[in-house]
């Protein structure tokens, strides 16, 4: 009896024992997904690139492609006309505040399909000795739309960052899977995945536009819709209600494919979000942010060509600081900072 008992009682610890770790399992496995990066804050509490001049940049400089390259920041940002044609300025800098421009644009509306409009919006990822650029261009001139408008995600490609030699549309408007409209907002994933590049764009799904798409290749220069939907969606109610558009290139973790993504709310004030996608599947989204991490502060966010705006398309990680360079109001450019973790 007494054996019995023992054997009962130890057959209870040990269960008891495997229930409470399965338990503590179970929580760890189903805690929340926290960014590798705690709060943001302004590195500087002004702009620090805006408007100068009565040329190419007189208007606006914003949306800047920030990339480090042998010690030194190097930055590609969207200078606009007092005519509203947009071309690529050239700045570098020693600390990643204080940058120094240079005199004349190294990318300039030439093609048909920049008319008017020019190059917008510029985003950097570097393979080999290669640097990929994917911007907007807009020709607003004689577009196939009604309004002659047309946005079409582009390319061009270098090894100096200064001269570019362009590779043509690589995602045409009206011609998706599921987009009806423009495309833009090329975010090139850093790395090949199950033998692809793969990259996440902003499309406009019928009757509901500016939604996240994802497109692969198997050279960089010539992309298919992954899928026949968008990847992510807007989401009545938040912050990213009205457009979630990818930010800068994704940056591969121990978690996932983790991507800065810009959300416009129902009042069109644009905050700063994130998402992780699963490493295996470019296509599943494992978790995303529920509120902003960033949003419209200082004057300078809130009052300008388009108001309350911040726009993330810059990013470098360094080993104890994530820099996030974002256009402010759609005239200036700003950087905030946050501790790595």
């Amino acid at each position: 009896m007494r054996k019995k008992l023992e054997l009962t009682t130890a057959l209870f610890w040990k269960a008891t024992l495997l229930t409470l770790a399965l338990a503590s399992l179970a929580a760890v496995s189903t805690q929340p997904f926290a960014p590798p990066f705690g709060a943001w804050t302004r590195l500087a509490p002004t702009p620090i690139i805006s408007p100068q001049g009565e040329a190419f940049e007189a208007a606006g400089t914003f949306n800047p492609a920030v990339v480090k390259e042998n010690g030194k920041f190097v930055m590609l940002y969207r200078a606009q006309d007092h005519k509203g044609t947009s071309s690529l300025g050239y700045a570098t800098s020693d600390d990643g505040v204080h940058f120094t421009r240079r005199a004349e644009p190294v990318l300039v509306s030439e093609t048909p399909y920049e008319k008017g409009g020019g190059v917008e919006d510029p985003r950097l990822v570097k393979f080999g000795d290669t640097y990929y650029l994917t911007y907007t261009g807009y020709n607003n001139v004689d577009g196939v739309a009604p309004d002659k408008k047309d946005a079409q995600l582009c390319m061009a490609t270098s090894t100096d960052l200064i001269h570019w030699e362009r590779r043509g549309i690589i995602l045409p408007a009206y011609k998706g899977k599921w987009n009806v409209k423009w495309t833009k907002s090329g975010a090139i994933v850093p790395e090949k995945i199950n033998g692809k590049y793969w990259m996440y764009f902003l499309g406009d799904a019928r009757g509901k536009d500016s939604q996240m798409g994802v497109a692969y290749s198997e050279d960089l220069l010539h992309w298919t819709d992954a899928l026949d939907h968008p990847v992510l969606s807007s989401r009545a109610g938040s912050f990213d209600s009205q457009v979630a558009e990818p930010g800068p290139p994704p940056v591969i973790t121990d978690d996932g494919i983790f991507l800065v993504y810009n959300g416009a709310d129902d009042k069109l004030v644009y905050s700063t979000g994130w998402v992780l996608f699963d490493k295996k599947d470019p296509t599943k989204v494992l978790a995303r942010a529920d509120g902003p991490m960033f949003s419209p502060g200082p004057d300078w966010e809130k009052v300008g060509q388009v108001p309350n705006v911040v726009f993330v398309e810059g990013l470098v990680r360094e080993e104890k600081r994530w820099l996030f360079y974002y256009g402010g109001a759609d005239k200036n450019v700003g950087v905030a900072v946050a501790p790595a973790l």
